[in-house]
């Protein structure tokens, strides 16, 4: 298994802190919210990494170099980094060639809620918050019958069950040409100021996704200078009981 890592982004509602790093370098309990990636990825054996960049790309090199965590890590630059994060994942397609993890990176989370995913018992999966419903612009994770149909800030009338989603899918390689042609079609039609979970409404029909709920593990995404206010002096403190406390 390996991880992609979505870090391209200009992450335009924390302007004032991004002008001069990519939102995945603030600094977090005194590191880059990336380094949190690594520690995690590599606590679970996951050493093979691929990074997507753009914004500020020479910033993320350099601190990759820099981290004696980051494991064996690649790099895949998205030209169109000031549209949606479709093209991220566009870029990403020569990259998806095993059984793979897709992260947003602006996430901070306890390694619980990435073991949540990486163990379970779906080939298929994507995080699910169920204890957050949806106020204003946050990324819903949609069900009925015992899959996924939607990945959106759009959610539709009908569904069995419905929470936030943390930003992470994991895919099996055997589903993988699914995948890339379901975002196929949305870049060829020119849609590349779409974000990349608008682009899976193929996938989700042709492949049986399922959900992994992770209410009441220690998570935040960082979009606005108050998240990372929260992540700082609320979530960071709760990341340092033991893996075990959270599995299940």
């Amino acid at each position: 298994m390996k991880a992609v890592i979505l870090a391209a982004g200009l992450g335009r509602r924390l302007h004032v802190l991004t002008r001069h790093r990519p939102k995945c370098l603030l600094a977090i309990g005194g590191k880059p919210l990336l380094y949190h990636y690594f520690d995690s990825l590599s606590s679970l054996g996951v050493t093979r990494i691929c990074l997507v960049v753009g914004y500020k790309q020479e910033c993320i090199r350099e601190a990759v170099a820099s981290c004696p965590s980051s494991g064996d890590v690649t790099f895949l630059v998205n030209p169109d980094f000031e549209r949606g994060s479709i093209g991220s994942l566009w870029a990403a397609r020569e990259a998806l060639d095993d059984d793979v993890v897709i992260m947003d990176a602006d996430v901070l989370f306890h390694p619980a809620v990435l073991d949540r995913l990486v163990a379970s018992s779906h080939p298929n999966v994507l995080l699910m918050d169920e204890t957050v419903t949806q106020h204003t612009e946050e990324c819903m994770v949609v069900t009925r019958q015992g899959r996924v149909t939607a990945l959106s800030k759009h959610v539709p009338d009908e569904y069995d069950l419905l929470g936030e989603g943390v930003g992470f899918l994991r895919v099996e390689r055997a589903a993988v040409p699914q995948l890339l042609r379901s975002v196929e079609r949305r870049v060829n039609q020119g849609l590349l100021d779409m974000e990349y979970e608008d682009a899976l409404e193929d996938f989700f029909r042709e492949v049986p996704v399922g959900v992994e709920k992770i209410g009441g593990l220690p998570w935040i995404e960082i979009d606005f200078p108050e998240d990372l206010e929260r992540a700082e002096q609320d979530i960071l403190p709760r990341l340092g009981g033991p893996l075990s406390n959270f599995l299940q």
